[in-house]
């Protein structure tokens, strides 16, 4: 029955396809899949157009800042998976070149430091290891061939040794523990981390391996950690960008938090710790320091290392400041102390005289340069969309650049001008047979007397005579920025293309308006943020073109808290919500969640704690305190793989909207985390988050 079910559903996927305007073209088992652009027959987004874009990725540039090899992610939607291949674009003329045709998804791009061979990860050999290629593909040859995957690596400059990592097993198992009961399968735990983000803890770390490397391959691994229960890089999100290479080979830089269980969950105190490959000595660079020290970068000389740097233990949302230490001196300085945003992203320019970072000016993202020597800071750039990631090519600074109307391409900006050269246009076809709705920046005067930057996004073909519904838009984070980000699940765009007008406002808690609008939100969950929300719709609500009785508010984590409590505190305003991966009951979430570092500073405070009167404060703003007050259609979505945020929040959440006889749908993802990551069950959120509104807001 399960298998004809799912017959069913995947044909009944084909047909949407092609009734929605997708070809969503074909592919052997185990081939690759690079489609041609389809052929649209609306101008109007649709969840299977917005999975037929491709997602550029991985871009590094040539050692001799000539060319940029990149990844190119496609989804084939009737199959559920993605593929990925490399290209190689010229950075005078933007021609790309598909130099690869396999359905392994090869990933970790990067140039062998002389320029003459690409590296990349696959698992073509049935575990994932470091192969290199010709920069035209040709020629694929592994380079390692050890026992189990390889997660990450990175040449030394002079090419005498990579530094690998590899997960290496040190705690035992249940099977370690009892080795006459092979068929058991149980977990015996002791301390807290067993599990974190979307998966449990498997007995193993991240470690870092130097190993000889000939040419073509390694020998001689040696783990500089062995025996420390730590991961370097951090899981479960961090990656290569968090080791570094010194210019002469000879120091590893790498982060870590050296904690364990209880301290680790109630601690953000990483450090940069410098391995000398000579001695094989480890010291703490950054020791003292105990908020996150992270992405270390070594300027081109050697002399200075640079990293970023949070001031306060157990606040991951704290300011990032770039500092930087001399390593012939050992002084450190922060170079970011009189600029009241976050710095991030760093890149030093080829002849080390500039270090290149991101920040936000006015909930855009933007490209800044230091000059290490003056310690003066400049922005380089402006308008309305944001620049990433970016990387030294000769005289010009290779970034990716979205906006709430494109996503992520790869450009190049001039930092005497600011000017930019588009480097790829993966989905100028899909983007030219769309048509996007107007993207208008609103000034928002707040119930405190101040004034709060939202987005407000109209409907394609927007007729000021009409009346439309609109949605409030709830930010999650909580404390992250509403700027133009391309999304493929909360894509505005999309939103929008219903015939709704998206109100997303950059209430107070996020970055990029300064520390003190970032920092009111802990332990204030319920209170300005919320609002400066409503200001946020009351005030778009008031134009004549806006139905003020066909209003919803949607959001996923905080954003999911935000629509759980607004249903009991909305005052009639919404006729429809959804809530994904919300916080519904405070107490239940704080003993059930992972990272205590984030429950301790944003609610100020364990619930038990009686005399704690902010945590007391805090806990009151919980939703499940509200609930007899709700009356409004909810629909609640969750991942059960999804460890920040249990499932059972939204388990929560639904039955105790059924109880109370509202109408209510849940919608449940057994295979995904906080995110909704594949392909069709991305379009199914689609389809049912939208269903939902019309069905309550369309008249």
């Amino acid at each position: 029955m399960r298998n004809y079910i799912l017959v069913l559903w995947v044909a009944a996927l084909l047909t949407a396809c092609q009734e929605k305007g997708v070809q969503p073209g074909g592919s052997t088992p185990g081939a690759n899949y690079v489609p041609e652009t389809p052929a649209l027959t609306s101008p109007v987004m649709t969840p299977e157009v917005l999975w037929s874009f491709g997602r550029v990725g991985d871009a590094v540039v040539s050692p001799d800042a000539k060319q940029v090899a990149y990844t190119v992610t496609w989804f084939n939607i009737p199959e559920d998976k993605s593929y990925r291949d490399v290209y190689v674009a010229d950075l005078a003329t933007g021609t790309p070149v598909r130099i690869t045709d396999t359905p392994e998804r090869e990933s970790s791009l990067q140039w062998r430091p002389d320029g003459q061979k690409l590296a990349f990860l696959s698992a073509v050999s049935g575990s994932s290891q470091v192969w290199e290629m010709n920069p035209d593909g040709s020629d694929r040859s592994m380079v390692t061939n050890g026992e189990g995957d390889i997660q990450g690596f990175a040449y030394s400059p002079d090419i005498s040794r990579m530094c690998l990592v590899r997960s290496v097993k040190l705690d035992q198992d249940i099977h370690d523990l009892y080795p006459d009961l092979p068929k058991a399968n149980a977990r015996l735990e002791s301390d807290l981390m067993y599990r974190h983000w979307d998966s449990w803890h498997d007995y193993t770390y991240n470690h870092i391996f130097v190993a000889d490397y000939n040419g073509g391959k390694v020998s001689q691994e040696k783990d500089i950690m062995e025996g420390e229960r730590f991961d370097a890089p951090m899981k479960p999100f961090g990656g290569m960008e968090e080791i570094a290479w010194s210019p002469d080979g000879r120091i590893l830089a790498y982060t870590c938090k050296k904690l364990s269980g209880k301290a680790y969950s109630l601690s953000t105190n990483s450090d940069i710790y410098l391995y000398d490959t000579g001695s094989g000595s480890t010291t703490n660079l950054t020791e003292g320091m105990p908020g996150y020290d992270r992405y270390p970068r070594f300027s081109p000389d050697g002399r200075l290392l640079a990293w970023e740097s949070m001031a306060r233990d157990g606040y991951e949302a704290d300011k990032i400041r770039l500092f930087m230490a001399d390593l012939t001196t050992g002084e450190k300085r922060d170079y970011t102390a009189d600029f009241d945003n976050n710095a991030e992203q760093m890149a030093w320019s080829g002849d080390g005289k500039a270090l290149y970072f991101v920040s936000s000016v006015q909930a855009t993202d933007q490209l800044f340069i230091l000059d290490p020597e003056s310690g003066e800071i400049a922005c380089l750039t402006e308008g309305i969309h944001n620049y990433g990631h970016p990387l030294p090519a000769g005289d010009k600074v290779l970034v990716t650049k979205t906006s709430m109307s494109q996503p992520a391409e790869l450009c190049l900006v001039d930092p005497v001008t600011g000017g930019e050269t588009p480097v790829t246009a993966v989905n100028k076809g899909l983007l030219d047979q769309l048509t996007f709705g107007k993207v208008e920046r609103r000034m928002v005067p707040t119930s405190d007397g101040k004034e709060m930057l939202t987005w407000v996004i109209y409907p394609p073909g927007f007729d000021p005579a009409q009346k439309y519904p609109a949605i409030l838009y709830c930010q999650g984070g909580p404390q992250s920025t509403v700027n133009q980000f391309w999304s493929y699940r909360w894509n505005f765009q999309m939103m929008a293309a219903g015939g709704y007008i998206v109100v997303a406002p950059n209430r107070r808690g996020v970055p990029g308006f300064g520390q003190e609008w970032n920092e009111q939100i802990s332990g204030d969950y319920g209170g300005q943020n919320i609002r400066d929300l409503l200001a946020a719709i009351d005030d778009v609500a008031r134009e004549p073109y806006v139905d003020k009785d066909r209003l919803g508010a949607v959001g996923a984590s905080y954003g999911g808290y935000a629509v759980n409590f607004l249903a009991g505190n909305h005052n009639g305003r919404f006729k429809a919500f959804i809530s994904h991966c919300g916080i519904f009951n405070f107490e239940q979430q704080h003993v059930t969640t992972e990272e205590m570092w984030f429950e301790n500073w944003d609610k100020k405070g364990s619930f038990w704690e009686a005399e704690n009167a902010a945590a007391q404060r805090s806990y009151r703003f919980s939703p499940h305190l509200f609930v007899q007050n709700w009356d409004t259609p909810i629909l609640v979505i969750h991942g059960e793989k999804d460890f920040r945020i249990p499932y059972t929040q939204g388990m929560g959440a639904f039955n105790a909207a059924v109880l109370r006889g509202i109408p209510a749908q849940f919608l449940l993802f057994p295979d995904e985390n906080h995110w909704v990551l594949k392909p069709q069950n991305g379009i199914l959120w689609q389809r049912v988050f939208s269903s939902w509104l019309d069905k309550w807001l369309k008249p």
